[in-house]
């Protein structure tokens, strides 16, 4: 409730009830009216903490720095790193010694009990120490280590797509922006040409029936603004989702312009750069050093392991006296020398390195296939510049001026709107495409990651 209303509200029943003075009823209304007041305006503020800020526009670079810092999903991604860092810590640990306590032969605390002939009481201490054997510890800590790297190599993947998918949404708010902007020019193109319907609806020179087309027509594109308007603020709010806002602002905006510059390598250099930079790609090689870490560790582990202890002994009287011993013990392999686990890491380092050999397939055709996107659209956007932009424009503004003239009608100037509108949207449509190749040609090579 508006806090003026609710005061007056307040002071009209207040005077028909109360019947203290009216300077009484007047001063305590506008204290309490005040406070009303001042509740209200903190309480707008705690609500809605951006009101009356402004926001500066985004760049393209901050809106993938922000996913990157902000995306919850990249955020529990990054929890396999700290998990790594514990297996690591894991692997470093030393086997605990075991520590012992004995009393025996307590025939003392039994009923007719006797010690000459059951023998004196016993209390004993041993502590066992296990040696491990074949560099268990050294293999383990290798592996632990090699699994780290990998964590960290997916976790640049991640970040490699996630950036991929903030740079086409921010292209796709780019297109929806012109999109809209060709939209409202031929919004104001269209009410113009109306006016001038008008006026010559009046002066007898057109038919009632042409002025409702031409109405009609400014109608439709009235509708093609709301259609634009409604996308490019769905494209933000997709945008702005990916960059870890969870509450999307109406006031959100983008800076820059739709990336042009051509391409300053061959597509066999971009292959050798995708191999050599690639996150998922180097993620499956250490991969793969770590599955031959694995294969020597569980080799090791098939080593037995010795356990060294000693013991002191205390005898009771009436035969008293102290006893020192040491034990040493070993397991017999007979049956149980881990071949299972051992073959289990072979087999997944043969696996790892099928794997690598179809990655290194799936990163060529990927690559291939982004540079056949890039050269078509490179040739549509270079064709619609040369050929049809300034066609479509020059063709416009003839039949504009015919119409208003009176010697063409609005069939005609309605069929060179359309195709100047095609041709402007094919164009911002090529200029997008063209953009969207170059980022994911940037993505399949792993250009600018860290």
């Amino acid at each position: 409730m508006n806090p003026v209303l609710f005061t007056s509200s307040w002071l009209c029943r207040g005077n028909i009830q109360s019947n203290r003075s009216a300077g009484e009823t007047a001063g305590w209304t506008r204290r309490f009216g005040f406070t009303v007041f001042v509740f209200a305006f903190l309480l707008t503020g705690v609500t809605n903490p951006v009101a009356g800020q402004s926001q500066q526009p985004v760049t393209i670079n901050q809106a993938v720095q922000e996913a990157v810092e902000k995306n919850l999903s990249l955020l529990a991604e990054r929890y396999n790193l700290s998990v790594a860092d514990a297996r690591i810590v894991t692997a470093r640990l030393r086997p605990n010694p075991v520590f012992s306590l004995e009393a025996g032969h307590l025939n003392s605390l039994l009923p007719g009990g006797n010690p000459a002939e059951a023998g004196p009481n016993e209390y004993a201490a041993r502590t066992d120490f296990l040696w491990e054997r074949g560099n268990k510890r050294r293999y383990r800590i290798e592996v632990a280590e090699q699994a780290r790297a990998v964590a960290r190599l997916q976790l640049l993947n991640t970040i490699r797509q996630l950036a991929l998918d903030v740079q086409n949404a921010f292209v796709e708010v780019l297109l929806a922006e012109e999109t809209l902007a060709l939209a409202e020019q031929n919004q104001a193109s269209f009410k113009r040409i109306v006016q001038i319907s008008t006026e010559r609806v009046r002066a007898g020179d057109l038919s009632q029936v042409e002025l409702a087309r031409t109405q009609l027509a400014e109608l439709q594109f009235n509708n093609a603004v709301i259609q634009a308007q409604v996308k490019l603020r769905i494209a933000k709010q997709r945008l702005q989702l990916l960059m870890g806002r969870l509450v999307p602002s109406e006031s959100f905006d983008v800076a820059g312009e739709l990336r042009r510059e051509p391409l300053p390598f061959s597509l066999e250099e971009l292959q050798q750069q995708a191999l050599n930079r690639r996150p998922d790609y180097l993620a499956l090689e250490r991969d793969q050093a770590r599955s031959i870490a694995e294969v020597r560790s569980q080799i090791a582990q098939g080593k037995v392991d010795y356990t060294f202890g000693a013991e002191y002994r205390r005898q009771q009287a009436p035969v008293s006296g102290n006893l020192l011993g040491f034990f040493f013990s070993v397991p017999l392999p007979v049956f149980n020398r881990n071949q299972g686990e051992i073959e289990r890491a072979r087999q997944e380092q043969r696996q790892i390195e099928a794997r690598l050999r179809a990655l290194e397939a799936d990163v060529r055709n990927e690559l291939s296939t982004a540079w056949q996107q890039y050269d078509a659209a490179r040739a549509l956007l270079a064709r619609i510049e040369s050929e049809m932009l300034a066609r479509a424009r020059h063709v416009l503004e003839t039949m504009e001026y015919s119409y208003r003239s009176g010697a063409a009608s609005l069939v005609e100037f309605l069929d060179a709107q359309r195709a100047f509108n095609d041709t402007m949207q094919s164009y911002n449509e090529a200029r997008a495409e063209y953009a969207r190749s170059l980022f994911l040609i940037d993505s399949i090579t792993g250009k600018g990651l860290p």
